[in-house]
């Protein structure tokens, strides 16, 4: 099967069972912490390119909510990478990358592709 890197937080309930579901149909995944082991000035830009602000943006976090009005609107403004670099608990988690494609979030969307 494939090997897969699996950006997100060891203690999040998503990313683990993303980990869970992927590990169970036998791919090889590697987690990566998001917040400490990834270089997000590189990632973030190719990351939004792939999937766009809409699905790497997480608007259903307590991050996001506690944002002021001028912060949310760096995103419609075409400024979440700069965002999301200086907060990384707004990337919707967990971020897979296949080598070939990336995938934001553990939707059934995405599970099925796995």
């Amino acid at each position: 099967m494939a090997n897969l890197t699996l950006y997100g937080l060891k203690n999040c309930d998503t990313c683990k069972k993303a980990m869970n579901a992927l590990d169970k149909d036998g791919h090889d995944v590697t987690l990566v912490d998001i917040r400490s082991d990834t270089d997000l000035a590189q990632k973030v830009p190719l990351w939004l390119k792939a999937v766009g602000p809409d699905a790497l943006v997480n608007k259903r976090s307590t991050t996001w909510r506690n944002l002021d009005t001028a912060e949310k609107s760096q995103v419609e403004q075409g400024q979440a990478a700069a965002l999301l670099i200086h907060n990384p608990t707004l990337i919707k988690r967990p971020v897979i990358e296949t080598g070939a494609d990336v995938y934001a979030g553990w939707t059934k969307d995405v599970q099925a592709v796995f």
